[in-house]
């Protein structure tokens, strides 16, 4: 009988880990799809995402400053370069700064060649703008192939892109701290405009009571809730205060590691966890076509 991964083990006797990120995305996205000539330039999503830079990452900024708490930074290379004071800011604060993208690719849109030359100019830029290169990288979209694990391992990043476990494992060889989709807030709040919106932004007051669940739940197994959020999104006021009431309950909480990605990576390699959860990037091939049933 195969038996099941055994419970991970936090640092110091801890119960459980919480990390807070942040996808700077800004306006990247949008650059990204202006590279189609027929793409549709408008001023209404391009501003509403420039509200991030703004306002809102000073505001999340702001917030974990009143709880204490460093958060993990991932920024796209295009973002670094047309905001210098962010990576340097977020320095200064004690918080962690990681790769996002160039211009916050789309895997399915981009060769392997394109993706390597764009970590290489983000690595650049985070080079020229702090002196030193990031520990850490998330996919934009968080999808992932086998070629950019093989990129990833080679810089000996780890990566916070994909979510095949609640707890840090191993991929290929790369440390990899897991996201997940139910604790992002795009898929609740993100609404652009334009007509192309399948549904209207979520009310906090549920989604915030589904994350509290997730966070009890992953807490009694032992688990990581990695809070994900953008500048763009969660810097608006109802949103702050919803991670308000997030934190205040998190980090009542003793047994819990509040924690940066990069120091629950880190852990994971200097710890008894280290080569206890391993998985491989094994894409299955095309599938034949089968035939069920009796032949008449």
């Amino acid at each position: 009988m195969v038996q099941p991964w055994p419970r991970y083990h936090w640092p110091e006797g801890r119960d459980s880990a919480f990390c807070f990120t942040v996808d700077v995305d800004a306006d990247s996205p949008y650059l990204w799809s202006q590279r189609a000539p027929e793409a549709t330039r408008s001023l209404g999503q391009l501003e509403q995402r420039r509200f991030g830079p703004r306002l809102g990452i000073w505001r999340l900024l702001d917030l974990l400053d009143r709880f204490g708490v460093k958060g993990s930074f991932f920024v796209p290379g295009a973002v670094a370069e047309a905001n210098p004071e962010l990576l340097p800011a977020f320095l200064e604060q004690g918080h962690e700064i990681g790769l996002h993208g160039y211009f916050h690719e789309i895997v399915a849109q981009s060769s392997d060649a394109e993706f390597t030359g764009a970590l290489e100019a983000s690595i650049e830029v985070f080079r020229r703008q702090t002196g030193a290169v990031p520990k850490g990288f998330r996919s934009p979209a968080w999808e992932m192939t086998p070629h950019m694990l093989a990129e990833i391992r080679r810089h000996g990043f780890y990566d916070s892109s994909l979510m095949g476990a609640d707890h840090p494992y191993e991929i290929d060889g790369v440390v990899e701290v897991p996201v997940q989709w139910a604790i992002d807030d795009a898929v609740f709040f993100k609404f652009t405009g334009g007509g192309t919106d399948q549904w209207p932004p979520a009310a906090p007051g549920p989604i915030l009571e589904g994350w509290l669940d997730e966070w009890d739940g992953l807490h009694r197994l032992g688990g990581l809730f990695m809070l994900t959020v953008h500048d763009w999104i969660s810097g608006r006021a109802q949103r702050l205060r919803l991670l308000e009431r997030l934190l205040e309950r998190i980090t009542a909480e003793p047994t819990v590691w509040v924690a940066t990605v990069r120091q629950v990576a880190a852990h994971h390699v200097r710890s008894t966890n280290a080569g206890r959860f391993q998985a491989a990037s094994d894409i299955p091939g095309p599938v034949e076509p089968r035939r069920f049933g009796r032949p008449k």
